[in-house]
């Protein structure tokens, strides 16, 4: 496939450039790196995220029931969960700097293409596409930052670019509320396909592929931070058998992950996909109010992520623990939910507000714990492994919740998410004195 896409060819690297220039050059290309992945990723959120917002209105207008809407939120994640592990393994041999703009700009047609139509089959078949649009979005960003920044900085700075998806996720629980109020709900897949449009011309400038491809020391080097305590060898790239065998399919801690993550993308998408229809219908919410508990619950996580990433650093990387730690709170918020009066919408927000606060940081680091027990050339691949269990989360949120929602009653939608968060953090209990360094001997012993 990169034969046939010749232009996603990985950068070569270029003649070693002066020491001067390395030390000017290198901490603006970290910040560039940085700033341009966020801003992209938090892109690829306001065509995602637009539905769930407008779906009662668009059910409304096009007489589609909660399990047709679920249809289509689970067809999107399926494939998205698909698409990242097979995305993932194309990224980790691609350029970054054309890789993620091709998918915003794949992502931003299939929006134009869902406003426009009209027939429930054609939109089932729309946000498939953009499930897989939206799949070539993560893996260029881990690739990127994990180039540019040491494994001793990961959680510090991937907890930072986290707040990526809270931003994009937030702020279009805003943008597509008020442009469905204004200019119909249509509107809200335009005027998000517009500015990811904007957003990829804007990407293909401002990144760049590795280090060595402006002719600077690997990050290994620069950093003098190598995994193994060694001179370390970080950039050899890994072959198919490898990449696959010996990195994803024998790699056990990655299954424990991913089984966990699993359960975790159950407590956070239960009220992204169904929270906006759940204040309307129980809590008699307007379409802007829900609109607001889309832009609580993303935003809630913007100082937790950050912090949760740092202290995980900080305590020689031992993530699985800090993840029990945040879901035990964001079970009994989904507790109140449950049995908060319907006449008292402000505690619901604030409960949105404490499960986005806990459920973030755990998600981000049980992404970080997949980087930590895998090499950097193969970091997509780990990632879409971890991604086809989120999805298939997703869709069992998206389906079940939905019909327990239709046929049960709201009631029986939130027992099965408690039951759900229970489950997540027996798995995650697994993890608890996992580290980068443990982890990474264990896994070598195994192969």
């Amino acid at each position: 496939m990169i034969s046939i896409l010749g232009f996603l060819r990985p950068a070569p690297h270029i003649a070693r450039v002066s020491q001067p220039h390395i030390q000017k050059s290198y901490p603006r290309f970290r910040w560039r790196i940085l700033e341009a992945t966020f801003i992209g990723y938090a892109t690829f959120y306001l065509v995602r995220n637009n539905l769930p917002v407008v779906s009662r209105e668009m059910g409304q207008a096009l007489h589609y029931s909660k399990d047709q809407i679920g249809d289509m939120l689970a067809v999107m994640v399926a494939v998205y969960g698909l698409g990242r592990f097979f995305m993932g393994s194309l990224s980790d041999r691609s350029n970054p700097r054309y890789f993620m703009p091709l998918g915003l700009l794949l992502t931003a047609a299939c929006n134009f293409a869902f406003s426009a139509a009209s027939s429930y089959p054609a939109h089932l078949a729309l946000w498939a596409m953009n499930g897989l649009a939206q799949s070539m979005g993560w893996a260029p960003c881990g690739r990127s930052l994990s180039h540019w920044y040491s494994i001793r900085e990961r959680g510090t700075v991937f907890g930072f670019w986290n707040l990526a998806q809270n931003s994009g996720g937030g702020l279009i629980g805003i943008i597509a509320a008020y442009s469905a109020e204004l200019l119909g709900w249509r509107s809200a897949f335009y005027v998000p396909g517009i500015l990811a449009t904007v957003c990829a011309i804007y990407l293909m400038v401002r990144l760049r592929d590795t280090p060595q491809s402006e002719g600077l020391p690997s990050i290994e080097e620069y950093r003098d931070d190598y995994p193994d305590g060694g001179s370390g060898n970080g950039e050899k790239e890994l072959g198919t058998r490898e990449l696959f065998v010996d990195y994803i399919l024998k790699n056990r801690y990655l299954w424990l992950i991913a089984g966990a993550n699993f359960f975790v993308y159950i407590a956070r998408y239960a009220m992204l996909d169904w929270g906006p229809t759940f204040l309307k219908e129980v809590k008699h919410a307007s379409l802007g109010q829900g609109g607001i508990g889309t832009f609580t619950l993303e935003f809630s996580a913007m100082l937790s992520t950050v912090l949760a990433g740092w202290l995980s650093d900080k305590i020689g990387g031992r993530r699985g623990m800090i993840c029990v730690v945040c879901m035990i709170p964001a079970f009994l918020a989904f507790i109140g939910i449950l049995y908060s009066p319907n006449n008292q919408l402000w505690l619901d927000l604030a409960l949105f507000g404490v499960i986005g606060f806990f459920v973030y940081p755990a998600q981000m680091l049980l992404g970080i714990c997949a980087l930590d027990v895998t090499s950097k050339k193969a970091i997509g691949t780990a990632n879409g492994l971890l991604s086809i269990l989120g999805s298939l989360g997703r869709v069992a949120e998206s389906k079940g919740i939905g019909a327990l929602a239709q046929h049960y009653g709201w009631n029986a939608a939130l027992y099965g998410i408690l039951i759900s968060v229970l489950v997540g953090i027996g798995l995650m209990s697994f993890m608890w004195n996992l580290t980068p360094k443990s982890a990474e001997a264990r896994v070598v012993a195994s192969r």
